[in-house]
């Protein structure tokens, strides 16, 4: 069966219409991250990927990462779909894709590379049948995130059955096998795309993706941050996209 994402056209002009309707959120209260915590275990066990809990919710040790933004998508004041986005520097490396693959991302974090890892992407199971939109609005959270950062890669784990999918629209590559996350049942592979090579051709079949520097400053600004800081990263405006055995190109 394909993904919600796999399954999804995206006319263009209703895209960037969609776009203006979509508030997102930055989950910040107990109850915010409580529903998209929720709205996690929801969408992992409909698709099959994690067992049934008593505590129905799934959260990792990286929700209240210093490097970490977990947002929600809201359409009409009501949650559609949620993704978290860490910033990977050398400085910084706290996220499910170092934790999995860090033989091959740490060696390019002492380089110096920057990195956007976009995790926990999921979309209300119901909801997402009659809004197909919905993964592309989305990841395009992943998008702002790359241009705001400077990011050279942007990064996804993604299980076996949707890469093709990541691979034909986001230019991804896969730079290492399936392994078995913690808590998952299903083994995810690690992707990534070069964002300065990528951008334009994405961005050209997908114009909604791009964001203004005020859109771009609103979700990511942190407040009252000093040095050794995720944001220390020197913003670009140029535009890029997230989200490509282990073979890893230097």
């Amino acid at each position: 069966m394909r993904s919600t994402a796999e399954r999804a056209i995206v006319p263009s002009g209703r895209s960037l219409d969609l776009v203006d309707q979509v508030d997102y959120r930055l989950a910040t209260t107990p109850q915010e991250k409580e529903e998209i915590f929720n709205l996690r275990y929801r969408a992992y066990l409909r698709e099959g990927a994690i067992r049934p809990s008593a505590d129905e919710r799934v959260v990792d040790q990286f929700e209240d990462a210093p490097n970490a933004w977990t947002f929600g998508v809201y359409f009409h004041g009501e949650l559609y779909s949620s993704i978290r986005i860490s910033v990977l520097t050398s400085e910084w490396r706290m996220s499910p894709s170092v934790e999995l693959f860090g033989e091959v991302l740490h060696p390019r974090l002492d380089k110096g590379e920057i990195f956007i890892d976009s995790t926990r992407f999921v979309a209300d199971p119901d909801k997402a049948r009659a809004f197909p939109e919905l993964p592309y609005v989305t990841v395009r959270l992943g998008s702002m995130a790359g241009v705001y950062f400077h990011a050279d890669y942007g990064l996804a784990i993604v299980r076996p059955e949707h890469q093709a999918f990541y691979r034909k629209v986001f230019l991804q590559e896969t730079w290492c096998e399936p392994r078995l996350y913690p808590g998952l049942v299903k083994p995810v592979g690690l992707m990534a795309a070069h964002l300065p090579t990528v951008r334009e051709r994405v961005l050209a079949r997908y114009p909604f993706l791009r964001s203004s520097a005020f859109e771009r400053r609103m979700l990511f600004e942190r407040a009252g941050e000093h040095q050794s800081s995720p944001t220390d990263v020197s913003p670009s405006e140029g535009t890029s996209l997230v989200p490509q055995s282990c073979r890893v190109g230097s």
